[in-house]
């Protein structure tokens, strides 16, 4: 019994820190957000492209928000990069989130489509250029 305590206290003290699960959550919710930018990007005007960008800027909400959680458990010099990324590229999404059409307008979907189809690829350019300021220089390697 003694035996097995022992091999139960080593193995906790092998495991990851507060710090080190905290900056793997920063990187994987930082590549997931890359991924989903890249992803919107790629949008084509069609029936679906709405729901796609609402979807995408939701996923990107989430892990901005796992970021957020994580911050207080990051090393002294990695919050100090990560927070104000944090704010800037939060500021920018809500900003950009409310700019993405969220009624279709009268007329047709092919109408809505050409109404909406500029503006949403506009804040979708401007959602990845804040990635690229904010997010993107935080190093996670």
């Amino acid at each position: 019994m003694f035996v097995a305590l022992l091999i139960c206290v080593s193995l906790a003290a092998c495991g990851e820190s507060k710090q080190e699960k905290a900056q793997k959550t920063v990187c994987n919710a930082r590549a997931e957000i890359s991924k989903q930018i890249t992803k919107l990007q790629t949008l084509t005007p069609s029936a679906t492209a709405i729901e796609e960008a609402k979807s995408g800027v939701k996923v990107i909400g989430d892990e901005l928000k796992k970021i957020k959680e994580a911050q207080g458990d990051l090393a002294p010099a990695r919050k100090e990069q990560v927070e104000p990324a944090v704010k800037v590229f939060d500021a920018e999404l809500k900003s950009i989130a409310a700019n993405v059409a969220t009624n279709i307008p009268s007329g047709g979907l092919e109408s809505a489509l050409k109404a909406v189809g500029p503006r949403l690829k506009a804040s979708l350019n401007a959602l990845a250029a804040s990635y690229r300021r904010a997010l993107a220089p935080i190093n996670c390697s």
